[in-house]
């Protein structure tokens, strides 16, 4: 349900949100519906892996990927399709972690709900 979510909202946002928007989704989902904080993370991280790689092949591959390949030597990787690799490992990194911490938000939250009330 969380990878769902992320990468649906994820999908629509960034056609009008720039790149970090995938921070606050996944923390924001993860914050309200993720279960435990290994779901978090791994759900994060492959809803954005995969929708970062998807997308990149679907706007380079009709150019035989010549911008990737471009921007792979610039960047002294050489091939378009460890770049590619590289983006979609550093974006789910970035959702993963992003929604580890919403989770972990929550349960503090939840923690500190509890302790207000034994008080």
């Amino acid at each position: 349900m969380v990878f769902i979510v992320i990468a649906i909202i994820c999908f629509f946002l960034q056609m009008i949100a720039p790149w970090w928007v995938i921070i606050v989704v996944a923390f924001a989902t993860c914050g309200i519906i993720g279960k435990t904080g290994k779901i978090a993370f791994w759900q994060s991280f492959f809803a954005i892996f995969l929708l970062w790689i998807g997308y990149s092949l679907f706007k380079s591959l009709p150019n035989d990927n010549l911008l990737a390949g471009r921007v792979a030597v610039m960047t002294g990787v050489k091939l378009w399709w460890i770049l590619l690799l590289v983006t979609g490992l550093i974006s789910g990194l970035v959702a993963g972690i992003s929604g580890y911490c919403g989770y972990q938000f929550r349960m503090a939250m939840l923690a500190k709900k509890t302790d207000d009330k034994i008080a």
